[in-house]
Order: structure tokens, then C-alpha cells, then sequence
């Protein structure tokens, strides 16, 4: 069970309050991720800054932000942030054939999300090193070059919540039980 405090509206500290409403706002709920972030200024407002951007000023669509941060979470073993992504990935019109196979560390059959899914592995795997032929698949599937760095936005947002919900132990929502996920190591 987890060593946080998973922090409501509440009990948010003054500084969590403006994210935790708008946290609401966005998907109806504060997810437990963010509750136990919020244990910490610098990682709850780094995150939050992080993710306005990545979310609101982006150029991935919503399905392909889901399919990024999916595989991220995959990619990081993170069981919360594993389930919490199938819910959104499904609710923001990713094909659950999309998501199953991210989720069996497998990818998508189709060749965009297939390309941004490889390519964000890549970067956690490689630690940012990658091949010609990742970047090249990555730009025949439509993507462009600058669209690498937004994914390397991606991968440091994933990195603060996939790794917060490790190290807190986060049970999962009622919602995310139905989307739980083993690790496999």
C-alpha cells in the first residue's frame, strides 16, 4: 500500500488546489498519481507546467498523445500509469486493439501509431540515443522532425508520473481497476 498521502481537494496544500480543480475539470477526477505528487511543489508544478504545454499547446492529436504516453508507461513498468492510460486512451478514441496490443508490449497495427508508439520506446530504452532507421520510420509515417522533441516532452512528463506512482505504490481508482496491468519484467 502506498507510503504517501494521496491528497484530495481537501487536503491539497495551498500550491495543489489550482491544479487539483483544473485536474477535475479535465477528467472529472484527481488521479491518484497526482495526489500523492502533490506531496511535493517542485514535482506537482513541474508536472503540471509540463503537461499544459504538452497537452494544450501540442500537435499530436488526442488519440496520439495516448498512444505516446501509454507506451510510455509500458515502457517504464508502471502498472497505475498503465491502466490510467488505457482509460484515456479508449476514452480519446484509440481502437482497444491499439491499446491491447501497447499493453502486450506489442505495437499498434496501424503505421502512424505504430511509429510514434516504436519511437517513444525507443527514446526511454535507448536513453535518448536513437538509431536512423527509429527517426526514419518516425518521419515516413507523416511525423516531422520537431514532432521528436514533442515526443521527448512526452517521455519527461511520463517520467514524473510513472515513476511518482511507483514509488508511492499507488492502488488503483475503482475506474482503473477494469484496465489493471501485471508487470512483466
Amino acid at each position: 500500500m502506498t507510503n504517501y498521502e494521496i491528497h484530495t481537494i481537501d487536503t491539497a496544500p495551498d500550491y495543489a488546489k489550482q491544479p487539483f480543480a483544473l485536474l477535475q475539470e479535465a477528467f472529472g477526477f484527481i488521479p491518484g498519481v497526482a495526489g500523492a505528487m502533490a506531496n511535493s511543489s517542485p514535482l506537482l508544478n513541474s508536472f503540471f507546467s509540463a503537461f499544459g504545454h504538452f497537452r494544450g499547446a501540442g500537435t499530436f492529436s488526442p488519440a496520439e498523445r495516448q498512444v505516446l504516453l501509454l507506451s510510455n508507461a509500458v515502457a517504464n513498468n508502471s502498472a497505475w500509469a498503465v491502466a490510467f492510460h488505457t482509460l484515456e486512451a479508449l476514452a480519446d478514441g484509440v481502437p482497444p486493439a491499439e491499446v491491447d496490443a501497447i499493453r502486450q508490449r506489442r505495437l499498434p497495427t496501424d503505421a502512424r501509431l505504430a511509429a510514434l508508439s516504436a519511437l517513444t520506446q525507443a527514446l526511454i530504452t535507448t536513453r535518448g540515443h536513437l538509431d536512423e532507421a527509429d527517426t526514419a520510420a518516425f518521419l515516413a509515417a507523416g511525423f516531422d522532425r520537431n514532432q521528436i522533441l514533442e515526443v521527448v516532452t512526452g517521455v519527461a512528463i511520463s517520467a514524473m508520473t510513472n515513476y511518482a506512482a511507483t514509488v508511492a505504490d499507488l492502488p488503483l481508482e475503482d475506474r482503473l481497476l477494469e484496465h489493471s496491468w501485471n508487470v512483466e519484467r
